[in-house]
């Protein structure tokens, strides 16, 4: 999944820093600024669809209130996102990237890696590759759940500081560690790469920071600019 040895431009929420954060609009945007990889969050609904937002709770980005599990997704489509936008399926992302560039699903819900792992074949009848998807989580059971429904997709361990135990992964063996760029260290590039794991960064926007991470030999970093990157 490393492209050619250089750092892979991750488009967190899209491009979140130039569209609303996980709409159709922030992914068009990361993919007219050429990102290798997308970034969106997955949350279940009451009515069993995986829709794309952050939050679990509505109020923070929409014009909604209450939380998405609670919510079908008639009720969710009625809401807008910065006036104009709609809360996108997984689906419809997907459709919209058409397997141009590689995605990071990162579950956010309960629940959401068996149907996850249903979105994910799915695309792979469709001519989409197992290569194309990354699947991170900081629920760990979640994870190795997916892994375990779907062996062949790469997972990533999503931590917030640099206290992870490996030893949880022993029979799902993971591709990479994505760690909070204020929490990473050589030390810790060093220690993941020993093990044969890639270090995927996030959140990094400021151009200054951007280029402290690069030098630390990083395999990704998440950005809402990946302009920038």
């Amino acid at each position: 999944m490393t492209e050619n040895n250089r750092i892979i431009k991750i488009g967190h929420r899209g491009a979140a820093g130039h569209s609303p954060e996980n709409t159709l609009a922030s992914f068009q945007k990361a993919l007219d600024l050429k990102v290798d990889m997308i970034e969106f969050d997955l949350h279940l609904c009451k009515s069993g669809e995986l829709v794309v937002m952050h939050d679990e709770e509505l109020n923070r980005t929409t014009n909604g209130q209450g939380y998405i599990s609670q919510k079908t997704l008639p009720e969710l489509k009625s809401l807008k996102i910065d006036k104009y936008h709609s809360l996108p399926t997984a689906e419809e992302v997907l459709d919209l990237i058409n397997h141009r560039v590689k995605v990071n699903l990162e579950l956010k819900g309960a629940r959401t890696a068996e149907p996850s792992s249903e979105l994910v074949k799915k695309y792979l009848s469709q001519g989409w590759q197992a290569d194309d998807f990354l699947v991170s989580s900081f629920n760990h059971d979640e994870l190795r759940q997916f892994k375990s429904l779907m062996p062949e997709i790469k997972i990533g361990a999503l931590i917030k500081n640099r206290n992870i135990n490996y030893g949880e992964f022993d029979d799902y063996p993971l591709y990479s560690v994505n760690i909070n760029f204020k929490q990473v260290n050589q030390e810790f590039v060093n220690q993941a790469h020993q093990l044969g794991l890639k270090v995927f960064v996030y959140t990094v926007d400021d151009r200054q920071d951007i280029l402290i991470i690069q030098d630390l030999g990083v395999d990704g970093i998440f950005s809402n600019y990946p302009d920038r990157l």
